[in-house]
Parts: C-alpha cells; sequence; structure tokens
C-alpha cells in the first residue's frame, strides 16, 4: 500500500506548465496548483493580464512566457524555455480557449480555423514538443480543458462543439500512446463558468436568454475553483490510475 503520510493531492515538487493562464479557467488552475506546491511556468498572450496571474501565485520557483501559442514556431521555443529552467516536466494543463457562436450557414473555413487552432493543435503541439524532446517526467500528467459541449449538442455551437469533441477523442488516443511511460491523458469538461469569456458572451444576450443559460444548470453557474481543483486531482497522485478519462464539471448541465 501507498504511504498515507502525505496528502495524495499535494503538488509538491512538480513542475508544471500552464497554457492560457492569463484569465479564467487558466488563472485559477495556476493559482491552485501554486497553492498546492507547484513550481509553474504560465503562458499567455497578454503581457499585464499574465502579470497579474503571476502575482496572484503563491511565491515559488515561477516563471512566466508570453506568447501566441497559434503561431506553432513559439511552441517549441516556449518547450525549450521551460525544459531549460526545469529539467524534465511533470504536469501540463491546457487552458487555452477561443468560443463563437454562430449558426452553421454562417460558419466559414476561418472561423473552424481559430476554434480548431485555439481549442485543439495548440494544445496538442505543446505536447508533441514536449514528447518529442522526452520532456515529461514518467507519470507525468497531462489536462486538457474541453467542455461539456464537445459530448453534447447546442444550437450555434457547430465549430466550438467539434473543436472540444476533437480534443476529447484526440486525447483518449494520446493517453493510449503514453501509457506505457506511465504519463496519463485526461479532459475536464466544465459548463458554464463566471469567466471573462463568458461575460463577454453574456453582455451579447438578453436578460431572458442569460436566466435559461443559468437554469440549465440545476446548480446554478459554475466557477472557475470549481476546475482548477479538478485539475489539481487529476495533476496529482490522487489519480494516478486515471487516464483517457473525461472528467464534467457542469452542475449538472449534462445530467438533463
Amino acid at each position: 500500500m501507498t504511504s498515507v503520510s502525505e496528502s495524495p493531492f499535494s503538488l509538491s515538487g512538480k513542475k508544471i506548465i500552464i497554457t492560457g493562464a492569463s484569465s479564467g479557467i487558466g488563472r485559477q488552475c495556476a493559482v491552485r496548483c501554486s497553492m498546492s506546491g507547484a513550481s509553474l511556468l504560465i503562458s499567455g498572450r497578454d503581457e499585464n493580464r499574465l502579470q497579474e496571474t503571476y502575482e496572484m501565485l503563491k511565491p515559488g520557483d515561477h516563471s512566466k512566457y508570453i506568447g501566441d501559442l497559434c503561431e506553432f514556431d513559439v511552441v517549441e521555443k516556449m518547450v525549450a524555455d521551460a525544459l531549460q529552467k526545469y529539467g524534465k516536466i511533470d504536469g501540463f494543463i491546457s487552458s487555452m480557449g477561443y468560443e463563437l457562436t454562430l449558426p452553421a450557414y454562417m460558419m466559414k473555413p476561418k472561423d473552424y480555423q481559430m476554434l480548431f487552432n485555439t481549442n485543439v493543435i495548440a494544445g496538442f503541439e505543446v505536447s508533441r514538443q514536449l514528447i518529442r524532446k522526452s520532456g515529461l517526467n514518467n507519470k507525468a500528467s497531462v489536462v486538457f480543458i474541453a467542455s461539456v459541449m464537445g459530448m453534447v449538442g447546442q444550437v450555434g455551437k457547430i465549430g466550438y462543439c467539434s473543436s472540444k469533441g476533437a480534443l476529447i477523442s484526440g486525447a483518449k488516443a494520446m493517453a493510449l500512446e503514453l501509457s506505457p511511460s506511465g504519463i496519463r491523458v485526461n479532459t475536464i469538461l466544465p459548463a458554464v463558468c463566471n469567466t471573462p469569456l463568458i461575460e463577454k458572451m453574456f453582455s451579447k444576450y438578453s436578460d431572458e436568454r442569460v436566466q435559461e443559460i443559468t437554469r440549465m444548470h440545476p446548480l446554478g453557474i459554475g466557477d472557475p475553483d470549481d476546475v482548477a481543483l479538478a485539475a489539481v486531482y487529476l495533476l496529482s497522485d490522487a489519480s494516478k490510475w486515471v487516464t483517457g478519462s473525461s472528467l464534467v464539471i457542469d452542475g449538472g448541465y449534462s445530467a438533463q
């Protein structure tokens, strides 16, 4: 049996990369991971907002990387910097996200490209670079922030749903591929959380529409910390037998 002298949820001594850390779920994941003892490299496009996240972290051996990871040549540089500073990596949270609500007849190829580049390819490219450079420790954990919309449909979300669905299924394939090394790969599927992205979306809706969306969540709209705590679990040794799974954190949205 494993020792119970230390909490299995601790991230003490672990080196973790978090992308999309400048706001919302990614920011809260960074804060929670630092509180759990991890050393972090946080990444985002907005220098000022990323600095705000950095200043919210519990003091530790942290660093930040400013860049647009949809410019895929930037990914290799970020991964190289992380490995130079920390050596091998114990965890990676991919929290970059882009939301677009348009009916099918209005969706253009460029819209799909932006959704897939941000929601799928950027995170997979970080993973590829870590794998190619042998940068993941055995028993490392990779966590992709997907969406409950990746397993259910919604009017006007054909592009968003399809990108998150691709992320979920691709992560399962990656989990099988990396399992011989003991590396785990999982996704978290949130529903609507109170993030700047959602606030921007709600600002375009009528009060009636916002209330309708809220009612679709039996436990109400979520909080980024609900997702961040799940991410800590998947990064920690408490989930050492969990891979290829999709952890639904949706306040009951998909139970209906």
